[in-house]
């Protein structure tokens, strides 16, 4: 069997033989990596909702900068409901919020809901909730 000289490859060559190798992680990653830079809210399973501009993001988990957990929430508008309403509207004033981190890594299952500017607003600007 002859050796292939891999100096010799062409462009396409290369392609051909990357795509062997692709699979549905492939597609799964290009979806998160497409949330990189966004403000976002998250909800997982164990660590709930939370809110922060997405770092890093694949099928094992988020990496969120500038990161609040949202543990009590109401949309600012109350004909819109669920954290969705709060990805569209921001926070009312009686929901509850941690203080900010700096970075927050939530490795589990999530989905991710994009957040309008004005929610953003809302969401980095609303008092933690101090505890009692």
């Amino acid at each position: 069997m002859s050796q292939i000289n891999l100096d010799d490859l062409t462009l396409g060559q290369l392609k051909q033989i990357q795509s062997l190798g692709a699979d549905s992680t492939t597609d799964k990653q290009s979806i998160a990596i497409s949330m990189v830079g966004k403000y976002v809210i998250v909800r997982s399973r164990n660590e709930g909702i939370n809110a922060g501009v997405v770092k890093q993001a694949d099928e094992t988990g988020v990496i969120l900068e500038d990161a609040r957990r949202i543990w009590y929430h109401k949309p600012k508008d109350k004909s819109v409901s669920w954290y969705e309403g709060v990805a569209q509207t921001g926070l009312s004033n009686d929901s509850k919020v941690s203080c900010q981190v700096t970075e927050k890594a939530i490795i589990e299952d999530y989905s991710l809901s994009v957040c309008s500017a004005e929610a953003e607003e809302s969401i980095r600007g609303i008092k933690s909730h101090e505890q009692g």
